[in-house]
């Protein structure tokens, strides 16, 4: 069982903007992102609900989360100017947060190219956003920390290099100058700011993926290496004559004119935001018939595949420790994670949290100043499968689940709850490490092939103890524990000796597969289960509602049952509720 070693900070004063933490901290963050495709903007606050739902901020502070990332969206308040900005949303959330005592982040773009009029190739854009952002410290002067423009060269690349978002250009000039609108966008608007709050602080976020290859494309991996800094050089400066990519920059007809304003008046970040997912680290592999056709690309000189190198390379599934570092020794600013977040089943997402944190734990204790670790989509996202290029049903839960009548909490929420109160969290599924960690994540040959591919060893993990009963449900327990074999989550199980239960190890949870019309199905092991405190999951039928003939049922459907076999699974679903309230019942 593995629990986080590394306390969350006591719960700062949100009024305050100069508070030193004395500990890791536990940020959280809502997606929303409005983006453009064509003239179609994508609202993932408006998809998502929470544009009309004022009662997540409560349900935000119930975790523990004393500081949020929270959109104050130029494109939603004031597309038509400041002049004629809608302020009544803002007010509101704001104003709850600060009745909360949650600390906000404010963000003012996210993956957006600015309202319908202006776009990130428009000379216009950057005093358009620096006006908008006066105009909310203005408003809003108890605000301390803001990012303008979150991931400057993720937006430039999505927008100008691959052509999935406004305005679809397809191109390597393009792309640098949408990242230069963006820079200079962020250089003017924290102006603007401090003029109202000089002591405002810059939270400048990016993905700084890793790129590996092959050596043949060693030149390759070594240009995407040193441009995924870009953003962080321009606006600390460093970018002119001398700078790794001085010569690509000049090779594309920009020069130090392009550069000047950030030379003459730097803005570096307060802090910087490494935005961490599984998928950044890519591999580059000329060895085309390796990979399928939808992952091979090029850079004109070279034909190759880029794929994550999580699929393939040795060291690509090693969590973020390792940008986190080269971050800090690259500029020594302060650091947190700033995105958090894994769309795959809930057991790897608290894998996947846990190893964030207990990474960015694990630095501070080496002397890296990280601040905090972010549970970003607090309430989920849509659509990332398709880089938000159409509205699908793609939906990946976060802290809350939106597919409820109303959002409910996930394990990741009880997760987040334990770090920001105790700095600490157990669960059975942490024994086994993440898919990342295991060989199931390679899909290509391991590069490098002399590497091999070795699950890393783990403790004794607790199984799921599933309940068969009748020969005739084997297989179907069989087909249970393939799928949670797939997930990592150890089985065993069990026909009518479900008393076994209590050989080691112990399980820690139980799903009984036997109907509940059948003679034995009674409430012992549910009294069992509740007595030893073990999760329960367990089967009951339609036939105990299919007396109302409706044909479509849910959660709240009234007990009708149909015929004999209808009313002792209702009468065996009240035997279970009565010995084990938790537990959970599936017709």
């Amino acid at each position: 069982m593995v629990a986080s070693k590394h306390r969350a900070l006591p719960l700062p004063d949100p009024s305050s903007g100069d508070y030193v933490s004395p500990g890791l901290e536990l940020w959280g963050g809502v997606e929303c992102t409005l983006n453009r495709v064509g003239d179609r903007q994508f609202d993932q606050l408006a998809r998502g609900g929470h544009a009309s739902r004022i009662e997540d901020l409560a349900r935000f502070a119930a975790l523990g989360i004393r500081t949020l990332r929270y959109p104050i969206l130029w494109e939603r308040i004031a597309p038509n100017g400041p002049q004629r900005a809608d302020w009544h949303w803002a007010d509101e959330r704001l104003t709850a947060l600060r009745a909360l005592g949650i600390r906000p982040i404010a963000g003012l773009v996210h993956h957006g190219s600015g309202p319908l009029w202006t776009n990130l190739l428009d000379p216009a854009f950057p005093d358009g956003l620096a006006a908008f952002a006066g105009a909310v410290a203005a408003r809003y002067p108890w605000i301390s920390d803001y990012t303008p423009v979150n991931e400057p060269l993720t937006t430039a690349r999505f927008s100008a290099l691959y052509g999935y978002w406004y305005p679809h250009r397809s191109d390597s000039r393009a792309c640098i100058e949408a990242l230069l609108t963006q820079c200079r966008a962020t250089t003017r608007a924290m102006q603007a700011i401090r003029r109202v709050r000089p002591d405002a602080r810059l939270v400048q976020t990016e993905d700084l993926g890793q790129t590996f290859s092959t050596p043949a494309l060693a030149y390759q991996a070594e240009f995407e290496n040193e441009r995924r800094w870009l953003s962080f050089d321009m606006l600390c400066g460093r970018v002119g004559p001398g700078h790794a990519l001085w010569d690509y920059l000049r090779w594309l007809g920009f020069d130090e004119g392009d550069v000047a304003e950030f030379q003459d008046h730097p803005c570096p970040p307060d802090l910087i935001g490494v935005n961490s997912y599984l998928t950044s680290d890519r591999f580059l592999d000329e060895r085309l018939e390796r990979y399928p056709a939808h992952t091979h690309g090029g850079n004109g000189r070279d034909r190759y595949a880029d794929v994550e190198a999580v699929r393939v390379h040795a060291n690509g599934g090693d969590g973020p420790a390792r940008v986190l570092r080269a971050a800090w020794e690259r500029y020594r600013i302060p650091l947190a994670v700033t995105e958090a977040h894994l769309s795959c089943t809930r057991d790897e997402q608290l894998r996947w949290f846990i190893q964030v944190w207990e990474d960015a734990g694990s630095l501070r204790g080496e002397g890296i100043d990280i601040q905090a670790v972010t549970a970003w989509s607090l309430l989920g996202a849509f659509d990332w499968n398709s880089l938000l290029t159409r509205n699908g049903d793609h939906y990946e839960p976060g802290a809350f689940d939106l597919r409820a009548p109303e959002p409910r909490p996930t394990a990741i929420a009880t997760m987040l709850r334990d770090l920001a109160t105790t700095g600490t969290h157990t669960h059975p599924v942490l024994a086994t490490p993440g898919w990342w960690r295991r060989s199931k994540r390679l899909l290509y040959p391991v590069h490098p092939a002399k590497s091999g591919a070795q699950d890393p060893a783990r403790a004794r993990a607790r199984p799921i103890l599933l309940v068969t009963g009748e020969e005739a449900l084997v297989e179907l327990g069989a087909e249970f524990g393939r799928a949670c074999a797939g997930r990592g989550l150890p089985v065993r199980q069990v026909t009518r000796s479900w008393r076994s239960l209590g050989i080691p190890p112990l399980p820690w949870a139980v799903i009984n597969l036997r109907p509940a019309w059948s003679q034995d199905a009674g409430n012992e092991l549910a009294a069992h289960c509740a007595e030893h405190a073990l999760p329960l999951l367990t089967f009951s039928t339609d036939l105990a509602v299919a007396g109302s003939g409706t044909g479509t049922y849910d959660e709240d459907a009234l007990s009708l049952p149909l015929g004999d076999a209808g009313a002792r699974a209702v009468a065996t679903e009240k035997a279970w509720r009565s010995v084990h309230p938790g537990a959970l019942i599936v017709r």
